[in-house]
């Protein structure tokens, strides 16, 4: 079983991803922050670039961060995967509200609902985690219970039918 030190560092690393996840999402936005303060105009080949490359940016950015740990052997490979495809889903759907609201409302408007998004899906998977949690740890105390007990005498057998032939 891990010590409380080592559960605190794994944890730190979690939110580690975390961060660096939201960030890349948040600069998905770049492009429409560049255009809106001028830097860049509506029209244009860096345009088109940087709005290809800030889509595809926080997806890259999973791959390469969920591919290092498996090469480092820091995660096993099927885990590594789940955990990747799980960020991408949680980037994918925090992109496509953010869309929505950006053509509603903004950009501005677009950053904080892409980020609540992020957070929504970090609280499903807690909950769901510490609810599995304490279903094993339920179970578990129960075979607990069940073998601190003594054992009570079974009941008797009914007598076979042979024994009422005469």
């Amino acid at each position: 079983m891990k010590t409380f030190d080592e559960i605190v560092k794994s944890y730190r690393k979690r939110q580690r991803d975390t961060v660096v996840d939201a960030l890349a999402t948040g600069l998905t936005y770049v492009d429409e922050i560049c255009v809106e303060s001028g830097l860049l105009e509506e029209t244009g080949l860096m345009t088109e670039l940087t709005g290809t490359i800030c889509g595809a940016l926080p997806f890259v950015i999973i791959a390469a961060t969920e591919g290092t740990k498996v090469i480092l052997g820091r995660k096993p490979t099927k885990t590594g995967v789940q955990d990747g495809a799980y960020r991408m889903v949680k980037s994918g759907a925090a992109l496509g509200v953010g869309a929505a609201v950006m053509g509603a409302a903004g950009f501005w408007a677009a950053i904080p609902a892409t980020m609540g998004v992020r957070a929504l899906f970090d609280r499903y998977k807690s909950r769901l985690m510490i609810n599995s949690r304490i279903r094993s740890r339920t179970s578990r105390l129960r075979e607990l219970n069940a073998s601190l007990r003594p054992a009570e005498a079974p009941e008797p057998l009914p007598p076979a039918l042979t024994d009422y032939v005469e």
